[in-house]
């Protein structure tokens, strides 16, 4: 039974939300501002505080989504959750990204894969079923038109997230069910982090880091 702030600024959704024994109590989050996540997510989460009418001081825990995702959206989240941490003396819940995007979906059969883009034709993806138990680890891949083919032509596959749009222009099946328009949300790590903190499943605060999955490489820009 917690009371726990989650953070979640793994794409261009900063978002932010306060639960309560695995409900969401406030959340506050907007994905029209792009990566502006170093001005606006401290400014969510203090107001996340003032619409609750509770002090910083009350929340027995700060969750931050773990990655994969924006590399620069991830450092951002995952400091401000550390220096919360540390400030009021709070463990830290690690939530998966893809996990939480997940339960987004509500299947009662089938597969759900979400997927973050990760740049050209790459996302980064797992692969869950309809009781949202996880079936395949989370890899960085490159889609082509075979992608998938051979869990489609056994199953109804739900796709999420803003991997979707590349994954619609190369796969065409009856199976295949694409929910666009989605990212991921502190609105479902309620559940999670309320899961992972009654098994007190926390981390290290001091060491650490957000799961890149790949190396970050710096792009030139374009004159």
């Amino acid at each position: 039974m917690a009371l726990v702030l989650n953070i979640e600024t793994a794409t261009t959704n900063c978002s932010v939300s306060l639960s309560k024994d695995g409900e969401t109590l406030v959340l506050k989050e907007d994905n029209s501002l792009g990566y502006s996540h170093a001005e606006t997510l401290h400014l969510f989460i203090d107001e996340v505080f003032k619409i609750s009418k509770l002090k910083p001081s009350e929340i027995d825990a700060v969750a931050v989504s773990k990655g994969p995702g924006s590399y620069t959206g991830l450092r951002i989240g995952v400091s401000s959750a550390k220096g919360l941490c540390f400030a009021l003396e709070k463990p830290l819940i690690s939530i998966s990204t893809l996990e939480s995007l997940a339960h987004q979906v509500k299947a009662t059969d089938g597969l759900i894969i979400p997927m973050l883009d990760a740049r050209r034709m790459e996302v980064y993806s797992a692969i869950y079923n309809q009781n949202l138990e996880l079936q395949r680890e989370i890899k960085a891949e490159i889609l082509s038109e075979e992608s998938y083919s051979e869990l489609l032509d056994f199953n109804k596959v739900y796709f999420i997230g803003n991997g979707v749009e590349k994954t619609k222009a190369l796969i065409s099946h009856s199976n295949a069910f694409f929910i666009e328009g989605k990212l991921p949300s502190a609105n479902e790590m309620s559940l999670l982090a309320e899961m992972k903190y009654k098994k007190s499943d926390t981390e290290d605060v001091a060491y650490f880091e957000p799961y890149y999955l790949k190396d970050f490489v710096a792009l030139k820009k374009k004159q």
